[in-house]
């Protein structure tokens, strides 16, 4: 399945890197195009938030999204990749995976499982 991706600290950049992902595309402005479906990755913008450029994107493209991977800061306490929690209910779909910042190995192993079955 396709992959798109928002990273602005390059957390979510070093995930695709890491899971050796090479044609993934990436969401900067929101008015990017994507004809597949897709799995989205994204961060956590302020206190819980979707990142502005990610919610524009999704807005022209609810029907395509078929999961939503998220990163975060646990210092943030509850909204912990909150952004994953308010995506997945927006659209209907599952909030497949959480991680901390860019993530571990480990997190790297569990993501590559979850993509595999997708």
């Amino acid at each position: 399945m396709k992959v798109v991706y928002a990273s602005r600290t390059g957390n979510i950049q070093s995930m695709i890197e890491q899971l050796n992902i090479v044609d993934a595309i990436c969401v900067q402005t929101g008015n990017e195009k994507v004809a597949d479906d897709f799995i989205l990755f994204t961060y956590t913008d302020g206190y819980g938030d979707i990142p502005t450029e990610v919610e524009t994107f999704l807005s022209d493209h609810a029907g395509k999204i078929k999961g939503v991977i998220v990163s975060g800061d646990s210092n943030y306490g509850d909204a912990f990749c909150g952004a994953g929690e308010k995506i997945a209910e927006a659209y209907g779909i599952d909030e497949l995976y959480r991680f901390e910042n860019a993530g571990t190995a480990e997190d790297v192993e569990a993501i590559k499982k979850i993509l595999e079955n997708a």
